[in-house]
């Protein structure tokens, strides 16, 4: 009696690793499992998803098989998520969009209630980059110009009611400037009119950024996490001058609740385990990315600051998306 209460106490949406959950994980998984990516194939969410899987192959001894569902930032493959058997063998990997959706547009879900962060696998600070011409060189360059020059200054963003987007708004709002929103279907066509000169400014995923402002077609001025990262250790941090600006991408593994605690916290130890290798974490700065890891607790503070914080951000700009 007392060791099945124990159990399922460890059923909660933050699990334990106590030793009910511990001895049943042993057994996890005996059949591949399903990654719910929310992105196609090819952009960064899609990459770093497919690494995730393939280390929890390597770890788990049963394949991991990524199901790219994209479409609506994220929102189809969540709802498919949300509606899938809590048994372990399906799960979600999920950036940021998790938490601004729901703000956003009608969703047929609750962000927090009806997942479980299982582990944060990587932060990814957004960059703002500039094409060649545009004449500012950091971001206080940019702050005083855009000050002189209120409503001449066009950002794109890689579509309304982005991380891309709500990053600037938030960077409008703290410092105090105007800018104005050009939106795109994606960051891959606005990497492309940033090179063609079309579009001078944005912060975006640096994962897509990354290539080129290596090659020097783009410049990087600033990352957008609270301090410099170690994928772009030369670019300072944009709260280097905005006291307090932080906006971090993460991408993470979600469960639908009610999934065993004894498989997630499997999955919890063997992601991370894998970002303790040092080639891993050389492979994901590589991509723009820094390793993550920590508890689901840790997780789910995340999540639920981030909630909070957007929802304010989508309020404030008016941003929406039908």
């Amino acid at each position: 009696m007392m060791r099945t209460l124990f159990c399922s106490l460890a059923t909660a949406s933050v699990f334990a690793l106590t030793p009910c959950v511990a001895a049943a994980a042993a057994g996890y998984p005996d059949r591949p499992v399903r990654l719910i990516v929310g992105f196609p194939p090819g952009g960064a969410a899609d990459t770093l998803g497919r690494i995730a899987a393939q280390q929890l192959t390597d770890r788990l001894g049963e394949q991991v098989v990524v199901d790219n569902r994209g479409g609506a930032g994220g929102l189809i493959a969540t709802e498919i998520a949300a509606k899938a058997g809590a048994d372990g063998y399906t799960l979600l990997f999920s950036s940021i969009p998790h938490v601004i959706n729901p703000h956003l547009r009608k969703v047929s879900y609750d962000a927090i209630r009806d997942f479980i962060p299982v582990v944060q696998f990587v932060a990814v600070p957004l960059m703002m980059a500039a094409a060649p011409s545009f004449p500012a060189n950091s971001v206080r360059e940019l702050i005083d110009y855009a000050k002189a020059n209120p409503g001449k200054v066009d950002y794109g963003s890689a579509g309304s009611g982005s991380s891309s987007h709500l990053a600037v708004e938030l960077l409008k709002s703290m410092a105090g400037i105007r800018l104005e929103h050009i939106p795109y279907k994606g960051t891959g066509p606005l990497v492309t009119d940033m090179l063609g000169g079309r579009i001078g400014l944005t912060i975006a995923s640096a994962v897509p950024l990354s290539p080129q402002v290596k090659s020097g077609k783009l410049r990087g001025l600033a990352v957008t996490g609270p301090k410099r990262s170690a994928a772009f250790p030369g670019l300072p941090a944009i709260a280097e001058t905005v006291p307090g600006y932080e906006v971090v991408n993460w991408f993470g593994i979600f469960a639908p609740a009610g999934s065993p605690a004894a498989a997630l916290s499997r999955i919890n130890k063997e992601l991370n385990a894998a970002l303790d290798a040092p080639d891993l974490v050389k492979l994901l700065n590589a991509r723009g990315a820094d390793a993550a890891g920590g508890s689901s607790a840790d997780f789910l503070r995340v999540v639920k600051a981030d909630f909070s914080k957007w929802g304010k951000v989508v309020k404030e700009s008016g941003a929406r998306v039908d």
